[in-house]
């Protein structure tokens, strides 16, 4: 059960990443469970961030 759940947060983050790679908004993050949600946008952040140091 523990694996599922870890994999799903993984995915989550995994697919927040891809987002904000391309440079698209925060805004598109599908989840609407909190866990969920956090990993994708963490995620999210961690794109941006990488983005910006290479601009």
């Amino acid at each position: 059960m523990k694996r599922q759940k870890r994999d799903r947060l993984e995915r989550a983050y995994s697919l927040g990443y891809k987002t904000g790679k391309s440079g698209r908004s925060k805004e598109l993050c599908p989840y609407q469970t909190l866990d969920s949600r956090s990993h994708w946008l963490g995620g999210w952040r961690k794109a941006i961030e990488e983005r910006s140091a290479f601009a």
